[in-house]
């Protein structure tokens, strides 16, 4: 699996997964519990996984979906 998106943004987080799911792309939600550690500081970001045969798709999704911007550079 590859990082597609890191970000504290829930709303961007679940319009990712929304995206993913509409194009049948399976994807992973890593260090989503990882703020109840950290005293919800906002430290560490949640990132969504896919994979890596499926990361351009994904890509072109989001780009047209407008949020080209969240998406992490490798």
């Amino acid at each position: 699996m590859i990082e597609l998106v890191r970000t504290n943004d829930a709303v961007i987080i679940s319009f990712v997964e929304s995206l993913m799911r509409d194009a049948g792309i399976a994807c992973f939600v890593a260090d989503q519990n990882m703020n109840i550690l950290e005293g919800s500081i906002g430290l560490l970001q949640k990132r969504v996984m896919v994979d890596a045969d499926q990361a351009d798709q994904a890509r072109r999704i989001l780009k047209d979906a407008g949020i080209e911007n969240e998406i992490r550079q490798t």
